[in-house]
């Protein structure tokens, strides 16, 4: 299965007091390049995650995302502990006899000292095993996602490949027609300047000149290097990179191709060859 390094995925789940989420996202780059953003309180599970996705992924720039977000049933749960309140109290009461001119505690500023508020919480362990299991269920969610873009481009990729076997069809017929026809026009012009055609040196220079406009080799490797890229794709795995090594060695055969053309009709197809390497090249930078 071939697969595209351009995806997103999200899972969520709500705890008691609290919304858990993870986002996933997928582009093309060179290599595997992870970055997450995970809050203060899930740093111990950053190493577990990253391994995760590594052991998964093998191209792209993915970004993770934890988040931690307060539910209207936290804010609802809020409780106050007396208890603590009562041990400001007799510590703000300590400061006033050493201090006797110090502002007395706001309502405001009690309700804010740590401990004050209790609402609902999750124990740390097991909102890092959440987490974890919501991590799996978004990267499972972002391969499937990969895999079916994945597929979408290797069917443009077998498009492409059916179109370059076209024009090699179109050419290779006309290329013992092409090859006599040119070395004709050589003769012919070498009788009007007065010389002799046949003079062994001039057939050793009309040979030259005749492997020079040769493309049957061109139109021989264009051909192996699309059973190549079928059978690839036919492979799957991480064919990114080989997929792409592909495309340029078909677009530099295009290239002499259209260099080495001395008709219309094959200047023609060397040109359609360019267009359909270049879309091959564009989809080939998106696979893993």
């Amino acid at each position: 299965m071939i697969l595209s390094m351009t995806g997103f995925a999200a899972a969520a789940a709500e705890l008691p007091g609290i919304s858990l989420s993870v986002e996933l996202r997928s582009v093309n780059h060179r290599y595997l390049d992870v970055s997450l953003r995970v809050p203060d309180e899930l740093r111990g599970i950053e190493a577990s995650v990253r391994e995760t996705l590594s052991g998964v992924l093998r191209r792209g720039k993915v970004e993770c995302r934890i988040a931690i977000n307060r539910t209207q049933q936290a804010a609802n749960g809020l409780a106050v502990d007396a208890a603590r309140i009562e041990q400001l109290a007799a510590a703000a009461a300590q400061v006033t006899r050493t201090v006797p001119g110090a502002v007395p505690l706001s309502v405001n500023e009690i309700l804010r000292w740590p401990g004050v508020l209790a609402e609902p919480t999750v124990p740390p362990a097991e909102l890092g095993e959440r987490a974890q299991a919501l991590v799996d269920q978004a990267l499972a969610e972002l391969s499937a996602t990969r895999a079916r873009e994945g597929a979408r481009t290797a069917a443009v990729l077998e498009a492409c490949c059916a179109g370059i076997e076209s024009q090699v069809a179109r050419v290779a017929p006309r290329v013992p027609a092409i090859h006599a026809a040119y070395n004709e026009r050589l003769a012919q012009r070498l009788r009007e300047a007065g010389l002799d055609p046949n003079e062994d040196r001039l057939k050793q220079e009309l040979a030259l000149f005749a492997t020079r406009v040769d493309v049957a080799e061109e139109l021989a490797r264009l051909t192996a290097h699309v059973a190549e890229v079928r059978r690839v794709l036919r492979a799957g795995g991480s064919a990114g990179k080989r997929l792409d090594f592909l495309a340029q060695e078909l677009h530099r055969e295009s290239n002499t191709l259209g260099s080495k053309s001395v008709d219309g009709e094959v200047s023609q197809a060397a040109l359609e060859l360019k267009v359909l390497v270049e879309q091959m090249r564009e989809q080939v930078q998106n696979i893993e």
